[in-house]
């Protein structure tokens, strides 16, 4: 569940900057930093597409599997908890990249997207810290189930 809620934040987030380069949306609001800067560089676009268009499939990808191990029936199951690390690994990974043009190519920091860095990185422990959990309580039953098999 707090994957699927940081997720949530996260694409508002993502969504924000990425009207925002589309021109939806005249100026950010932004206290710290300097968001326009980073925004309109040249690093603000991957593959043609705006790197907020990016966080928004991430944010909605994450939410969507978050979501879907809600479920009873897939609740406790290891692939949706190894899906997810792996997901939010990458949505970290590229978090950092982004983080590392903005200190020291772009030479200026977005609010938005140090909070989009902080989602992520919440993303990956709650996906790690999640799969943990999955893997010990598959232990668990399995140990149980033996030592019933043995009784």
């Amino acid at each position: 569940m707090l994957a699927a809620l940081v997720a949530l934040a996260g694409l508002f987030v993502a969504l924000y900057l990425t009207l925002y380069k589309l021109g939806y949306i005249g100026t950010l609001a932004c206290s710290v930093g300097s968001c326009e800067a980073v925004q309109t560089s040249k690093w603000a676009t991957f593959l043609g597409v705006p790197v907020g268009a990016w966080g928004v499939a991430y944010y909605v990808g994450v939410l969507v599997v978050a979501l879907a191990g809600l479920s009873p029936s897939m609740s406790e199951r290891i692939g949706i908890s190894h899906l997810l690390v792996v997901m939010t690994g990458v949505g970290l990974l590229f978090s950092l990249w982004l983080t590392y043009l903005e200190l020291f190519v772009i030479h200026a920091i977005c609010q938005w997207c140090v909070i989009s860095a902080l989602l992520a990185t919440t993303l990956f422990v709650v996906s790690w810290l999640d799969l943990r959990d999955v893997e010990n309580l598959l232990e668990q039953l399995a140990e149980e189930a033996g030592e019933s098999l043995r009784g």
